[in-house]
């Protein structure tokens, strides 16, 4: 299904073309934030969120910490190899580490640290971050499972002794699980609950936009909450995606989510002349390679071509 609120269809013929290129299914939806104008390609279908899940767990965390539920300077000390993998982050630390939780929601956003994910959203609590989504006015959003919980299911729906990756516990987090994962076949990857999004974290590109537009106008909780979560979206370091359509002197702030087929970000683009808007895309492919760099590119594409509808 393809939606949008104006007289486009070069754009739509653009982006689909440029997804069927690089081997993947798009979901898209880009919105002004000061503005009605607003575009979509399947903006209301549900998604797998991936890491895009930690947006609302940050938000959760930010006002709790603004209303004094919780001290965002609380030091937390986290001991080495914890049981939620990841390839970056407290996960590869070798060493007892002590910091607080603002610096945790840092790491979170920062490099899409799982170990500092779960120690949030354990602080948090699961029903207080649907509580925040059914108050925003997300209601096909959702945060069912945490990092190690969404890694423990591929083993678990994965044949009993199948040898789809030789020595390797999933969940376990005793090494980084992607490389593993990208081997799956598409038999093994029809079986993921991690890929249903009726079954994991979930979204939809529309509702992701409408997230990041109450958090830029201070509506998704007190100002000083949402100022902190804007700040930590701004530390995140990949470039390779959505911050790829834009030129320099644009400021891109976002988050991405990674799993075997999927890529996805969402995020504010802010101009210079004070334009801002709110872009979600999210992708999926047939296979689950990883060193496909046309697949990255392709969201910040995607997100430049719309963004550019929007400013017309």
């Amino acid at each position: 299904m393809i939606t949008e609120s104006g007289p486009s269809p070069e754009l739509i013929e653009t982006i689909d073309g440029r997804a069927a290129e690089a081997g993947v299914r798009v979901r898209l939806h880009a919105a002004d934030l000061d503005g009605p104008r607003e575009v979509g390609i399947g903006a209301d279908e549900p998604v797998v969120s991936a890491s895009v899940f930690k947006v609302p767990v940050a938000v959760e965390l930010a006002r709790q910490g603004a209303v004094g539920e919780l001290d965002l300077g609380e030091r937390i000390t986290v001991p080495p190899g914890p049981p939620a993998p990841g390839s970056y982050g407290l996960a590869t630390f070798r060493h007892e580490v002590t910091m607080s939780w603002f610096d945790l929601a840092v790491l979170m956003i920062g490099v899409s640290d799982n170990v500092a994910t779960d120690l949030v959203l354990g602080k948090v609590g699961k029903p207080a971050v649907a509580e925040s989504l059914r108050r925003l006015g997300l209601p096909r959003t959702a945060v069912p499972l945490d990092c190690a919980e969404l890694i423990r299911t591929i083993g678990e729906d994965l044949a009993p002794g199948e040898d789809f990756a030789p020595g390797k516990d999933f969940g376990t987090g005793d090494e980084d699980d992607e490389p593993v994962l990208t081997e799956l076949s598409p038999a093994q990857l029809a079986r993921l609950r991690v890929l249903m999004p009726e079954r994991t974290c979930r979204t939809t590109a529309a509702e992701s936009t409408r997230l990041l537009g109450l958090i830029w106008r201070d509506e998704a909780a007190p100002a000083a909450a949402c100022a902190d979560v804007r700040r930590w979206l701004e530390f995140q370091v990949w470039p390779h995606r959505l911050r790829s359509g834009f030129p320099d002197g644009v400021k891109v702030s976002g988050k991405t989510g990674t799993l075997p087929s999927v890529r996805n970000e969402i995020g504010v683009v802010e101009y210079p002349d004070g334009g801002r808007y709110a872009v979600a895309v999210f992708t999926q492919a047939d296979d689950a390679r990883s060193m496909v760099p046309e697949r990255d590119a392709f969201i910040g594409f995607a997100a430049a071509r719309a963004v550019e509808w929007l400013r017309r």
